[in-house]
């Protein structure tokens, strides 16, 4: 087995995304382990899913700190506490300020709802709807001081149906989510994806501008 890879998750919500990594790693022979569960609110469930599947968690009242560098300063110690070697932003619905992307260069991860560069940002369902496309999907992309604007390592896309709504469209894009983003976690730990000079690269190859595409 490869050294370990600490992986510290950071969330605000349920945890969905994080569940799916939790799954993703039982009776798997990769090196990413789940070292820690961060978050900014007290009742996200997902500390429950971290605890119940016995992962340490932490935290961390925003609304303690003065402002965005103080709060992103602690969770900057929080993180190197456990000795990360990958930062995963699973639903962490905070604003990160350029230290704190900066001090992760090339080891902080976000999936976001939307086959970026399309619909940075949130409702990325309904603005899909209402421009009338006919897929959707989701990406996993290396984070940058550029707001859903870091190189893409993988994306999934999906049909978009005619009696498709924003919420029946989330649900399917979630089913892709829960996918990508443990496929995207297991190749950073095994040392096959990395972010370089030019862009993402995957097994020392450079990935296209749309990253890895994931069809099922």
């Amino acid at each position: 087995m490869s050294t370990p890879c600490n992986v510290v998750v950071l969330i605000s919500g349920s945890g969905s995304n994080l569940q799916a990594l939790i799954d993703s790693l039982a009776g798997a022979d990769t090196p990413a382990v789940i070292r820690a569960v961060i978050s900014n609110r007290a009742d996200a469930y997902g500390l429950e899913r971290a605890r119940q599947a016995g992962i340490e968690t932490r935290f961390l009242d925003h609304k303690s700190y003065a402002d965005r560098e103080s709060f992103d300063a602690a969770l900057i110690q929080a993180i190197d506490g456990f000795n990360a070697d990958l930062v995963l932003l699973a639903g962490f619905m905070r604003i990160l300020s350029a230290d704190f992307v900066r001090h992760y260069q090339g080891r902080l991860l976000n999936i976001h709802p939307s086959l970026l560069p399309k619909y940075k940002g949130l409702h990325t369902h309904q603005r899909a709807l209402e421009a009338g496309d006919a897929e959707h999907g989701c990406s996993v992309h290396f984070v940058t001081e550029e707001l859903d604007g870091g190189p893409l390592v993988v994306q999934a896309a999906i049909p978009v149906e005619s009696d498709d709504t924003p919420e029946t469209l989330a649900q399917r894009v979630h089913v892709q989510e829960h996918v990508i983003y443990p496929l995207a976690m297991r190749w950073f730990a095994e040392g096959r994806v990395r972010l370089g000079e030019q862009g993402a690269t995957l097994d020392g190859e450079l990935l296209p501008a749309s990253g890895h595409s994931y069809r099922t």
